[in-house]
């Protein structure tokens, strides 16, 4: 792998790189929202490099038909389209370009226009019918030729036909990406029909059977149990055994005695039993209903789970496919395989098309072949994480007499029984800073794990000055029963430091409860608590714990974690907010806003959100702006307003600027653009913490608590000597952070390095280096923007 830095035209004499290419994009099969971001990347990026671009229509079949479906496209073709669900171009299964007969007449209506550059977007069958075109190319054009339909010119000239692919799917089932496009936002929609018959559920003590997609693959189901907190799944990756009947309505008969007034069973559509029987959504019930005598319903979601708009993450990640997919083009070879662009970690990389379409189908021969195991260990590391999270969250039953700490009755999936005797050990949980989307779910996830593997879990209020103020309480696993859906802190939380509580304070409650190791879950306090934890351990010996700080807060600001809990949510409700506003502002013309997002001096929010609603521009404190920054960007309206598009986005981090305030700014451009666009400001303030948890922030905080509370245990089990605890390292005092896609443990001493404490942001921040892409999107007449990305050969 190797990052590579590019500009659009190798110096500012020579043309754009992409001068005298031709560049296709359609989308077959199924659609998934994020599909139109991924069209509107291509066709901008491809402009801006100098290209000519065209849009082919309804999928394959209007690369066979040709005629109009094969179409030029231009700047504003693509205008409006970013937050539309589907796709606008239309999608469609074509049987004739499954014969070479079809494929031939393919090949001549693209010579005709001179295309050998294809995206193509779409899931395994449509990028192998891509290849496989690619791969026949020199015959059906030697065919042509023979058959007097296109010259020998024509032959030398369009000799090699190059394929990049763009992975759209709901089902998020291919192989060789952490996530296709479209994946997110079906989430979305699921989990806000999930959220929705809760409330009905609780009010009349049902059970409720949920039937999502995902014929061959159960991520969705399996999110949207980790999500939602739900009783059980079936997936086909992993079948329940012999005798699930009896098992699946014991967990929901406990989840009853524990107090619970509803039960949620999340079905699969490709769901069976270990001996590849499919398990229907009816079977369910009627297993329900005969056991246990449960008032129980299905709902089917079916299709509502590929519409509406594409969530913020999918409109980031099809703008980011589409432009890394022009560049793939139009540094291809003759001798350049087809690619598939991916996503590893939080990297757009370039991996073989066909190496990812054969280990997407060996999934399906080892479901076949009833090797469950290995089929869920081929769908990736995500997948396997996921799933074993679910085993141990998820698919455990207590009797109500069992409730407390003493003794855990652990029923697996598989429905062994095993009772474990409490251990000596305290293990307290608290949330540190700002609220956050996703910190109950962590809490959730924290508790019961520590609670699963035998250990009392104490939860503190009110972050440091409650563990001051001994604001301690025991958790038992009801105490958190329905968390994970809720937004804010539940716990309480305060943004005050250990040494503004009093240090021998905390010293002596943690004697007092006899805490053997904390989990702190918050901001950029919580880094800067376990920093002073670890410094006064000389002379503190209550401070010897372990102490392990999970990244929550909706700026994304901390070291060490390329994403923190809770900014997905925030960075969904803005964009959210914006498409409001763009479409207000579609029956008032020639009107610009200027929204101002939280982020402190983290410009995250502020540039993501700008890349997701299609913003003109984004300004933040990372990327210094002079006044004829401004003055150009006023250019760019005032020329846009002349245009299509008549009204104007622009969004500004709150500490961007010192002297250049969001006031500042909207006076700036009302009294520039006047006579051409008026403007309004809008603060978008608290509302970007509030709000219920994302998929995303709910499955993340689930993970992120669940590996923190198993990284205490083994630093408990690890250094608890002679009655007592001896965590006197600096690794013992860590930050669980996400880097590129690894979860790793780094000590608060280590991270100290690489943060700007002064503006509590780190050094180097992962998403700067696709900034400039804000800028290719809006059309700027410049072409200063260099694009940074990862590339796998």
């Amino acid at each position: 792998m190797a990052a590579l830095t590019r500009k659009l035209r190798k110096s500012t004499s020579s043309p754009l790189i992409g001068v005298g290419k031709t560049i296709a994009v359609f989308t077959s099969g199924g659609d998934s929202q994020g599909m139109n971001a991924a069209v509107r990347a291509v066709i901008r990026m491809a402009i801006t490099c100098g290209s000519k671009v065209y849009l082919i229509h309804e999928g394959y079949q209007g690369m066979v038909n040709g005629g109009e479906n094969i179409v030029e496209a231009s700047w504003d073709d693509v205008s409006g389209i970013l937050q539309m669900g589907g796709t606008v171009i239309g999608s469609a299964r074509c049987k004739d370009f499954r014969e070479r007969a079809g494929r031939l007449k393919a090949a001549y209506n693209l010579v005709m226009r001179g295309i050998t550059n294809i995206c193509a977007i779409g899931g395994d069958g449509s990028l192998t019918g891509a290849n496989l075109f690619r791969e026949e190319w020199s015959g059906l054009l030697q065919e042509l030729f023979e058959q007097n339909k296109i010259t020998q010119e024509q032959v030398a000239k369009y000799s090699y036909l190059n394929i990049v692919g763009l992975v759209g799917s709901i089902d998020n089932d291919f192989c060789g990406t952490d996530m296709t496009i479209g994946a997110d936002s079906a989430l979305h929609r699921i989990i806000e029909c999930v959220d929705a018959i809760t409330t009905t559920a609780v009010s009349h003590q049902r059970a409720f059977v949920l039937e999502v997609m995902g014929r061959h693959c159960g991520y969705l189901a399996l999110v949207t149990g980790l999500a939602c907190g739900a009783d059980w799944i079936f997936i086909p990756e992993h079948p329940p055994g012999d005798g699930w009947e009896e098992k699946m309505c014991s967990k929901l008969n406990n989840a009853r005695l524990w107090g619970n007034r509803l039960n949620v069973v999340i079905v699969s559509e490709g769901a069976v039993d270990c001996h590849g029987t499919p398990i229907t959504s009816q079977q369910v019930k009627e297993v329900i209903c005969r056991n246990l005598d449960l008032d129980t319903r299905i709902t089917v979601l079916g299709h509502v789970q590929r519409g509406g708009s594409p969530s913020a993450f999918d409109r980031i990640l099809g703008t980011r496919m589409g432009a890394e997919a022009v560049l793939t083009l139009l540094e291809a070879t003759p001798d350049t395989p087809a690619y598939v662009v991916s996503l590893d970690g939080n990297q757009a990389v370039r991996v073989p098309l066909m190496e990812c379409v054969e280990k997407t189908q060996e999934v399906q021969k080892a479901l076949d072949m009833l090797e469950f195991e290995k089929a869920a260990s081929l769908r990736g590391r995500t997948f396997q994480g996921n799933l074993d999270i679910y085993k141990k969250l998820g698919a455990m039953s207590k009797a109500k007499s069992l409730l407390s700490s003493a003794v855990l009755v652990e029923l697996t999936h598989d429905g062994n029984e095993e009772v474990c005797a409490a251990k000596p050990y305290n293990v307290a949980v608290m949330n540190v800073g700002a609220p956050a989307a996703g910190m109950n779910a962590a809490v959730r996830s924290a508790v019961r794990t520590c609670l699963y593997n035998g250990y009392r879990s104490l939860a503190v209020h009110n972050g440091y000055e409650g563990l001051a103020n001994d604001m301690v309480e025991e958790f038992t696993w009801n105490n958190v029963s329905n968390w994970v859906s809720l937004g804010g802190s539940k716990l309480g939380t305060k943004r005050t430091l250990p040494s503004q509580c009093g240090l021998d304070k905390i010293a002596s409650v943690i004697k007092k409860w006899d805490i053997h190791a904390i989990i702190c879950i918050g901001g950029f306090e919580s880094l800067k608590g376990a920093v002073e934890f670890d410094k006064e351990r000389c002379r503190y010996p209550e401070f010897e714990i372990p102490l392990v700080c999970i990244p929550c807060t909706v700026s994304n600001n901390l070291p060490g974690s390329d994403l923190t809990i809770g900014a997905d949510t925030s960075l969904n409700m803005i964009v959210e907010t914006c498409d409001r506003i763009k479409m207000s502002a579609s029956g008032t013309k020639r009107r610009t806003f200027v929204l101002e997002t939280m982020g402190g001096y983290c410009g995250y929010l502020a540039t993501m959100s700008g890349m997701a609603a299609g913003a003109d521009a984004a300004y933040i404190f990372e990327e210094d702006f002079s006044i004829k920054e401004l003055q150009r960007n006023i250019y760019h309206l005032r020329n846009k307003m002349k245009g299509k598009i008549q009204r104007g986005l622009v969004l500004r981090n709150e500490n961007a600027n010192c002297n250049f305030s969001t006031d500042f700014i909207y006076r700036l451009y009302a009294e520039e653009g006047k006579n051409v666009f008026d403007c309004r400001m809008n603060v978008l303030g608290h509302m970007q913490q509030g709000g219920v948890p994302s998929p995303f922030d709910r499955n993340y905080a689930t993970k992120c608590a669940a590996k923190a509370a198993f990284w205490t245990i083994s630093q408990i089990e690890k250094n608890f000597v002679d009655g007592k605890m001896n965590c006197t390292g600096h690794d013992s005092v860590c930050l669980l952070g996400m880097r590129r896609r690894q979860m790793l443990f780094q000590p608060v001493e280590e991270l100290k390095e690489e943060t700007d404490f002064k503006h509590r942001i780190p050094k180097q921040q992962w998403w700067m280096q696709i900034r400039p892409l804000l800028r290719i999107m809006a059309h700027y007449s410049d072409d200063s923007a260099v694009y940074e990305t990862d590339v796998s050969q």
